[in-house]
């Protein structure tokens, strides 16, 4: 009876992960051959070889096109990125610290607002008013704000499940020897943070820099354009480039993609560790 199950528990398991390789393999794939076709070829969206292989071609006309856009909104990506990613780790950690280890009657009322951070829908409309009239829209400030605000109630949450495993008795010791608040934070728990904080880094950094509908709102111009926004590059009411538009697709993929699969490892460990260890 245990063989059947294992064997069965086995043949589950490969199953999904079968399903699940070809799920995010398969699209991949086409958006690849896509990208390395010419504009003929490519217009009639076959899922098969490029009969004259260009992909080399098509990055560097993707590179080029609208005065070097493509380079611009890189630069602005990774701006957006650092600076969202660094006040998400260090406003969330600092609140978790707070939730976790300071008891008042307030507590349930901010984890409902947490919890509300990640179940009501933006309103853009309303965000935009606000923004304008305390100056802050379409500014690159402006725009980290809307990231660092919807990006940290998940911050939160996680961090504190982390935090709530830190015994306690590190900060008692840490007090007796005159730590303060402050010192007692960034030297004594936010270390012992790593691996939740790789887990934040990475998670934000794909969620900020994958950001279509925040830099399409709040960020509007093409001056500022963020990666995502480069895809109207190549897109028009009466004619659209699909081996440019998917040969963009791809160039603005990879360094997620390659970030996500060196630290896969810490993005689950960092996840399972606070509920392990609680």
């Amino acid at each position: 009876m245990n063989a059947m199950r294992r064997s069965s528990r086995w043949l589950i398991g490969s199953a999904g992960i079968a399903f699940t390789t070809v799920f995010f393999l398969v699209p991949f794939a086409f958006i690849f051959t896509m990208a390395a076709k010419d504009v003929n070829e490519a217009s009639m969206l076959n899922f098969s070889w490029p009969a004259h292989f260009q992909l080399l071609e098509n990055i560097v006309a993707v590179f080029q096109a609208h005065d070097y856009m493509l380079i611009i909104a890189f630069i602005n990506s990774s701006i957006l990125t650092l600076a969202s990613v660094t006040l998400l780790v260090l406003l969330g950690s600092m609140i978790a610290f707070v939730l976790d280890r300071r008891k008042s009657r307030l507590n349930p009322l901010i984890n409902t607002l947490v919890l509300a951070g990640l179940i009501i829908p933006p309103a853009v409309v309303p965000t935009i008013w606000v923004m304008q009239s305390v100056g802050i829209f379409k500014t690159m400030g402006g725009l980290i704000l809307i990231e660092v605000a919807f990006g940290l109630s998940f911050t939160v949450l996680t961090m504190r499940a982390f935090i709530a495993s830190i015994p306690r008795e590190i900060d008692e010791a840490a007090i007796v020897d005159g730590a303060g608040p402050l010192r007692l934070f960034f030297q004594v728990i936010f270390p012992l943070l790593r691996s939740v904080v790789v887990t934040i880094v990475v998670v934000q950094s794909i969620s900020v820099f994958n950001d279509f509908q925040n830099p399409l709102y709040f960020l509007p111009g093409d001056a500022n354009a963020t990666v995502q926004l480069t895809l109207f590059n190549f897109q028009s009411q009466y004619n659209t480039s699909y081996n440019l538009l998917f040969t963009n697709i791809l160039v603005i993929t990879i360094p997620m993609l390659v970030m996500y699969i060196l630290f896969q490892r810490q993005i689950v460990a960092g996840m399972t560790s606070g509920a392990v260890k609680g």
